[in-house]
């Protein structure tokens, strides 16, 4: 009788036991493999950022003339120019029926105010493999930004990038950046 006693007790705090250490529901266990994949998704596009913020350096150190935009690193360049010294970004980067539409946004870092200008743009895709600019597929476009009549330190510029969907998208190259004179209606006081 004891020895089927002690059985019994044995189960029964067993028993006791088991029912103490519950384990974790199921709707807390999806909630944390919800977290863990934005996680992980944040962080692919933080180093994809961060990649292209190291190539957007990488170009611009080497460029003797112009400045290089990659979508994909989110932060603008310095450009000396004719027109001073300016601070460019691109925003509001798109999908349309064509291809990409995207603003060029453009400051004066001084205080003296954007004086009329025209540029080139050009856009293409980034090798793959090696992260270069393919020349082959790349684009370009005149823009111009004329005075206005009052002074102004930024403007942005629309741009219509044919040809390359946002994601195929790799660079935007602003060079030949040569001051106009002001138009007749830009000079009446």
């Amino acid at each position: 009788m004891t020895t089927a006693y002690l059985k019994l007790s044995l189960i029964a705090s067993l028993l006791a036991l088991a029912g103490c250490s519950s384990t974790p529901s199921q709707p807390k266990i999806s909630q944390l493999h919800n977290e863990v994949g934005k996680l992980n998704k944040e962080m692919r596009q933080l180093t994809r950022q961060a990649s292209a913020l190291e190539q957007q350096g990488h170009l611009n150190s080497g460029a003797a003339q112009g400045a290089w935009l990659l979508p994909a690193a989110g932060t603008g360049v310095i450009l000396k120019s004719q027109a001073g010294d300016l601070k460019l970004s691109l925003s509001h980067v798109q999908a349309e029926a064509n291809g990409t539409r995207a603003s060029l946004d453009i400051h004066a870092t001084g205080d003296a105010p954007l004086p009329s200008f025209i540029a080139e743009v050009e856009w293409g895709e980034l090798d793959s493999a090696t992260g270069q600019p393919l020349s082959i597929s790349s684009m370009s476009q005149k823009i111009e930004v004329a005075s206005a009549l009052l002074p102004r330190g930024q403007v942005s510029v629309p741009l219509r990038l044919s040809n390359l969907s946002p994601d195929r998208l790799g660079y935007v190259r602003i060079h030949d950046v040569v001051v106009t004179p002001p138009t007749p209606a830009e000079t009446r006081p």
